[in-house]
């Protein structure tokens, strides 16, 4: 079977990872932080030491959080390219919400090398990875493409879309984090509103996610929403970064987006609201979910509480 290198192991990485070992494909594994890798060595991965000894896989996978966090596993001092060799994998693949000029500007000096790149960025979390229901979309070589779906479809059991040549999966990615911004914010507001008129957060949240306007989304959220549960799946800080990154992909496209620059604001005043916590920087990394505390404090609601209900996400009962 194809030989896999994969770097970076985070919420999304290690489940990611393990679909593929568990799918028999033999994994090479490597983290900065070492600690983090070692519990997929028990399902069967190969933990490196090195990232150059990631160089005789035949394709690599990349799962981290920066652009500048991307360049430098590629191509710092001590990267996986080193000194350009030939002995290097074909295709790297990396699933990263990295913005477009980045990742031009990697695909320019990979192509160079006589290197594929797709730029393969997710939906989901960690917990959508576990039960099945995590997506792709990629954009880059289609032959490349083509060779590597079968194997990207083995953690993306949601499936795959090719959307073309090369960045283009990278402003899809944006699309779907700005209405993820636009969603989770007026999920919270209409969850407030509810509950000042009188209604328990958990029926209201029943009712929509049984109604027409219910999602894969809302339904996993719901149990947050009722309970308070801040339990880091991704920041306010990174989405943040993705909401400007779509205001920008917007001026450069000439494309007006009144509701996402309200967002973007909206979500800019819990970074202030978290001064008001005992510990504002733990805050601002916990799950951006958190937002419903803002909101409800707009609303005079200076402390929600706890619902302590038992609330089904959506991702329980699926076979994968």
């Amino acid at each position: 079977m194809m030989k896999i290198g994969w770097v970076g192991l985070g919420r999304m990485g290690t489940p990611m990872a393990e679909k593929l070992i568990k799918a028999g494909y033999p994994v090479k594994v490597w983290n900065r932080t070492r600690s983090k890798a070692e519990p997929l060595a028990k399902s069967g991965a190969t933990i490196v030491d090195r990232l150059s000894e990631l160089r005789d896989v035949d394709v690599l996978f990349t799962m981290v959080s920066k652009g500048k966090d991307l360049d430098e596993v590629y191509f710092g001092e001590n990267g996986i390219v080193g000194d350009g060799r030939s002995n290097l994998p074909k295709i790297f693949v990396d699933c990263s919400s990295v913005g477009n000029e980045d990742s031009a500007e990697i695909r320019k000096k990979l192509t160079a090398r006589n290197i594929q790149f797709l730029a393969t960025p997710v939906s989901g979390n960690g917990k959508c990875v576990k039960a099945g229901k995590l997506s792709a979309v990629a954009s880059g070589p289609r032959d490349a493409y083509d060779k590597m779906k079968p194997v990207i479809e083995t953690f993306a059991l949601k499936g795959v879309s090719y959307v073309g040549e090369g960045e283009l999966a990278r402003f899809c990615k944006i699309a779907h984090n700005v209405l993820l911004g636009v969603y989770i914010q007026n999920l919270a507001e209409i969850t407030i509103l509810a509950q000042k008129a009188g209604v328990p957060r958990h029926a209201f949240l029943e009712w929509i996610n049984n109604s027409v306007m219910g999602s894969t989304f809302s339904r996993y959220k719901s149990p947050a929403l009722v309970n308070l549960d801040w339990t880091t799946t991704f920041t306010p800080e990174l989405l943040r970064k993705d909401l400007d990154l779509g205001l920008e992909a917007g001026r450069e496209l000439g494309v007006p987006m009144p509701v996402t620059a309200a967002t973007r604001e909206a979500i800019q005043q819990h970074f202030g609201a978290a001064r008001l916590k005992p510990d504002p920087e733990a805050y601002i990394q916990a799950d951006f979910a958190a937002l419903l505390e803002t909101v409800a404090l707009g609303a005079g609601i200076t402390k929600l509480e706890s619902e302590n209900k038992t609330v089904l996400s959506g991702l329980e009962t699926d076979g994968h």
